[in-house]
């Protein structure tokens, strides 16, 4: 009984820090490549609702990719968006998202 129940409850203190340490890297990635433009993440507290970011994000942020890739105004961050690294950070970015969505009730402090 004690053995499962610590089982249970580290599986549990697992998951939430593997979260929570995406949500950061997703922040890290942001601040690295998005700050430039869309400036301190205040943007995207205001932006959209979390449905609205998962629907973006799906298929490794293709509907993210495609808007930018469409822009002129996007266009030094084109590189990036057809970049492997992208692929690879999107899932990061979609937990940074969603944590800081309109309806999350979190903003974002992104220094």
């Amino acid at each position: 009984m004690r053995k499962s129940l610590f089982f249970l409850l580290s599986l549990f203190f697992l998951t939430l820090l593997t979260s929570e340490a995406r949500v950061y890297k997703g922040q890290k990635e942001y601040i690295r490549k998005c700050k430039k433009c869309h400036d301190h993440g205040q943007e995207i507290a205001k932006s959209r609702k979390k449905r609205s970011w998962k629907k973006m994000m799906k298929s490794k942020g293709e509907l993210l990719a495609k808007i930018h890739l469409k822009s002129r105004k996007a266009k030094h961050s084109w590189k990036y968006f057809k970049s492997s690294r992208y692929k690879k950070k999107s899932k990061h970015l979609r937990d940074f998202f969603l944590e800081y969505a309109k309806d999350s009730g979190n903003v974002p402090a992104c220094d």
